[in-house]
């Protein structure tokens, strides 16, 4: 039983490395945005609402992206774990496909979406 809560331990603190890592880098950029939108506030002119949804939109498919990428790692150590019982391999190998599927489909969506919202600034 040991090797098992170890393993939970460690993925336990790369999915809290992971976190912190992806709140920090948000919590940076938005910070930026609004300083930047707050000193270019002149009376009567308007601030870039393009730019602050663009910004929204990566924030939520970076976040998406961020958890498919933990899942992978998930049924990774699930896979491992399975001990040959057929239907842990079976889970472990659907989280596998799925967390695959995740990340193709937030880098897809990440590059249509600054394509679109490029095309039309």
């Amino acid at each position: 039983m040991a090797p098992i809560s170890t393993v939970k331990k460690v993925i336990y603190s790369i999915a809290g490395a992971l976190s912190m890592f992806g709140a920090k880098a948000f919590a940076q950029t938005p910070q930026d945005t609004i300083n930047d939108a707050v000193s270019n506030i002149n009376p009567g002119a308007t601030t870039d609402l393009g730019a602050f949804i663009t910004l929204i939109i990566n924030m939520m498919i970076a976040a998406i992206g961020i958890a498919a990428v933990i899942m992978l790692i998930v049924g990774g150590f699930n896979y491992v774990f399975s001990q040959g019982s057929k239907d842990k391999t079976t889970t472990a190998k659907d989280t596998i496909l799925y967390a695959i599927i995740g990340i193709v489909v937030a880098v897809l969506a990440f590059a249509i979406v600054n394509y679109v919202l490029t095309g039309l600034g």
